[in-house]
């Protein structure tokens, strides 16, 4: 199976999160490590919130049709 990933940083506070959570925001829009604008569903943010809200470097996998298949913290 062939898979490729994006980077991008996010810095979402906790309070903010909660609009995310809530299926407020449905979306979260990104500007990639490559320049890229990237969008993915906001439930994908549901693994890697910590009590701070999301901070870090982040890389999204996605196989051969473009299907994501998860998203990893992969820096500060």
């Amino acid at each position: 199976m062939h898979s490729h990933s994006i980077r991008f940083r996010l810095a979402i506070p906790a309070d903010d999160y909660l609009a995310y959570y809530k299926g407020q925001i449905r979306d979260v829009v990104v500007r990639a490590a490559d320049g890229r604008r990237i969008q993915f569903p906001a439930n994908a943010l549901q693994g890697v919130v910590s009590h701070q809200g999301i901070y870090g470097l982040f890389e999204l996998r996605f196989d051969a049709q473009n299907k994501l298949l998860g998203l990893h913290r992969v820096g500060e």
